[in-house]
């Protein structure tokens, strides 16, 4: 596990070249068929040569969530298992990772009025708003959520007003404890957050360069897609979708992804300093791979 631009995937592919390991993908993102460039998914080649579970499972206008990916990670963990080969899960939704570790509780189902009500509110006071709304009904959810970041906001709050509980109650309640597994769980982490943020403003402006705009034209020409679905919630996604309603210049467009993906590293590290225990290596290090690859041959041994 790691944030965005830590080198996860190559990390894993030197791994599966050395060690007989299958790759399970962790992440939200890469879960959408046609969402190639602004996932940072592997292409095609890559896909062919070191195939990857849970990758392009839906269309874009579907949704995924965190109990889905844990019924389907253990059902490929199973496979992979039987095979006589082992696991390798990779990717930065840590989400996902905790509810595999732990599970989920049983919350309620996505409430289409409700999200609406909560959608009208935000555009009429702002995401910031909703948050400090949080923060009084659930503070232990909202010390862990950006003001900014509107699809957990609206989750938490829909949540909260259609139970009367707390997500971070309910979720502590429906934990299950740890599938039969052994698990070895690696942190990538950088010695210098500025190392990473240059990492992360070089890849989002060979993004648009590769043609995330275009993307997003042929995916909302190919799908019927709106501005809050989760596809169109992702980091980039967003941004260029409201680049293309006129809201900001192309300069803005490159700055604020730039941000919104540094955001998005930044809650990613603070899950895993905060909430997910692991071994920590700094992704920096140029012998990163050597390292990692003398832990994981010491834990299969």
């Amino acid at each position: 596990m790691g944030p965005t631009a830590s080198g996860k995937t190559a990390l894993a592919l030197e791994l599966a070249q050395r060690f007989p390991v299958d790759l399970i993908s962790v992440d939200s993102a890469l879960v959408f068929r046609d969402m190639d460039i602004g996932t940072a998914k592997p292409d095609k080649a890559t896909l062919a040569a070191f195939p990857h579970r849970l990758i392009d499972v839906i269309s874009p206008e579907e949704a995924y969530s965190a109990a889905r990916f844990r019924r389907e990670a253990l059902a490929a963990m199973a496979e992979i298992s039987a095979a006589g080969r082992v696991p390798l899960l990779v990717g930065g939704t840590m989400l996902y990772y905790k509810a595999l570790r732990e599970g989920l509780a049983d919350l309620p189902p996505a409430n289409p009025e409700l999200r609406a009500q909560l959608d009208a509110e935000a555009a009429a006071r702002g995401w910031p708003a909703l948050h400090a709304e949080l923060a009084r009904l659930d503070p232990q959810t909202a010390a862990r959520l950006h003001p900014t970041d509107a699809q957990r906001l609206q989750r938490a709050l829909e949540i909260c007003r259609s139970t009367g509980r707390p997500m971070s109650e309910l979720l502590a309640a429906g934990q299950e404890g740890e599938p039969p597994y052994r698990f070895l769980s690696l942190s990538l982490l950088p010695s210098e957050r500025s190392a990473l943020h240059e990492r992360i403003a070089q890849r989002f402006k060979a993004m648009l360069l590769g043609g995330l705009v275009e993307e997003v034209e042929w995916l909302r020409r190919r799908y019927a897609l709106k501005p809050e679905l989760p596809s169109m919630r992702c980091v980039g996604y967003r941004q260029v979708w409201e680049w293309m309603e006129g809201r900001y210049s192309r300069r803005e467009l490159t700055e604020r992804g730039i941000y919104a993906t540094r955001q998005l590293a930044k809650r990613q590290i603070t899950w895993l300093t905060n909430s997910i225990s692991g071994e920590v290596f700094d992704c920096l290090a140029p012998d990163l791979g050597a390292r990692v690859a003398a832990r994981v041959d010491a834990f299969l041994a």
